[in-house]
C-alpha cells in the first residue's frame, strides 16, 4: 500500500521550527491528515528545549485556505474517535496556549479555518500580496475555531461582523490597520523577515516569554483587577527563577545572559 504524501514539511532554522504546509493544489486545505502531522509537529517543538519560537507557513498561492470541504462532506467516523473539529481544537488550543511564540507567516490567502489558524498564532507576519477573510458564509458553513468567537477580539464587532456576514477578504495592510497583523513586507522578504524576529526571541528568556504569553492570553477574560493579581503573582515566582538572576547577574557583569529556561 503506497503511503500518503506528507501535508507539511518540517526546518529547523536556528531555534525556529518552520512547519511549511505543501498541499500546494489543495491550496493547503485543512484535512485529517494536516491536522495529525501538524500536531504531532507542534508537540514535539513545544516539547523541545532547543526550539525556543514556532512559525507556520504555507507553499503556493496560500497560506491554507481552511477546511478540505470535499472530505469534510464524505466524512465517516467511526463512533468515539476524533474528527476533524476535535483535531482542529487540539491543534490550535496547542498554538494559543503552548509555551513558546506560534508566529503566523501569510504568505497567500488565508480564509475560513486559515484565518482562524492565523488567530491561533501569537503574531502575524503577512506578505503584500496575502489576503484574509472568515468566507464560511459563502459555503453555508458555520465557523468552529474563532471565525464568530475571537475575530471580533482581534479587529472590534463591527469589522469582524462585515468579513462574517459578506465572506469578503480584505488585504494584508488592512488587516494590519485592523489590528490582525503585526507586519507587512514584500513577498520575497516574508521568510527572512520572520527568522529575523525569531531569532530575537532565542536571546529571550523562555521562561519570561511562557509567563507573558499565559498571563496576557487570560488577562482578556478577566477584569483589570484580576489580571494585575495574576500577574504579581507569576512574577514573585520568576523572582525565585535562574533566568532572573542570570538577566540581572549578567547585567551587572554587561555580558550577554545564558537563560535555561527556567
Amino acid at each position: 500500500m503506497t503511503e500518503a504524501p506528507r501535508t507539511l514539511s518540517l526546518e529547523r532554522v536556528g531555534q525556529t521550527e518552520w512547519i511549511t504546509f505543501q498541499r500546494t493544489d489543495q491550496m493547503n486545505a485543512i484535512s485529517m491528515q494536516m491536522l495529525h502531522e501538524m500536531t504531532q509537529a507542534i508537540e514535539n517543538a513545544m516539547s523541545d528545549d532547543s526550539v525556543r519560537a514556532i512559525a507556520l507557513t504555507g507553499t503556493g498561492r496560500a497560506f491554507c485556505a481552511g477546511a478540505d470541504l470535499k472530505e469534510v462532506a464524505g466524512a465517516k467516523h467511526t463512533p468515539g474517535e476524533p474528527d476533524l473539529l476535535d483535531l482542529v481544537d487540539h491543534a490550535f488550543g496547542l498554538m494559543r496556549n503552548g509555551p513558546k511564540p506560534v508566529i503566523a507567516a501569510v504568505n497567500g490567502l488565508a480564509m475560513a479555518g486559515g484565518l482562524e489558524m492565523v488567530m491561533a498564532c501569537d503574531l502575524v507576519f503577512a506578505a503584500e500580496s496575502a489576503q484574509l477573510g472568515d468566507a464560511h458564509s459563502n459555503f453555508g458553513v458555520f465557523p468552529g475555531a474563532g471565525g464568530a468567537a475571537i475575530l471580533p477580539r482581534r479587529i472590534g464587532l463591527n469589522r469582524a461582523k462585515y468579513l462574517l456576514f459578506s465572506g469578503e477578504n480584505v488585504s494584508a495592510r488592512e488587516m494590519m490597520d485592523w489590528g490582525l497583523v503585526n507586519k507587512v513586507v514584500p513577498d520575497a522578504d516574508l521568510r527572512n523577515a520572520v527568522q529575523v524576529f525569531t531569532d530575537k526571541l532565542s536571546d529571550k528568556s523562555p521562561a519570561v516569554l511562557r509567563r507573558m504569553k499565559a498571563v496576557a492570553n487570560r488577562s482578556l477574560n478577566v477584569d483589570e483587577t484580576a489580571a494585575l493579581a495574576e500577574e504579581m503573582l507569576n512574577l514573585r515566582a520568576h523572582m525565585r527563577s535562574w533566568d532572573m538572576r542570570e538577566g540581572l547577574t549578567a547585567f551587572a557583569e554587561k555580558r550577554k545572559p545564558k537563560f535555561r529556561g527556567y
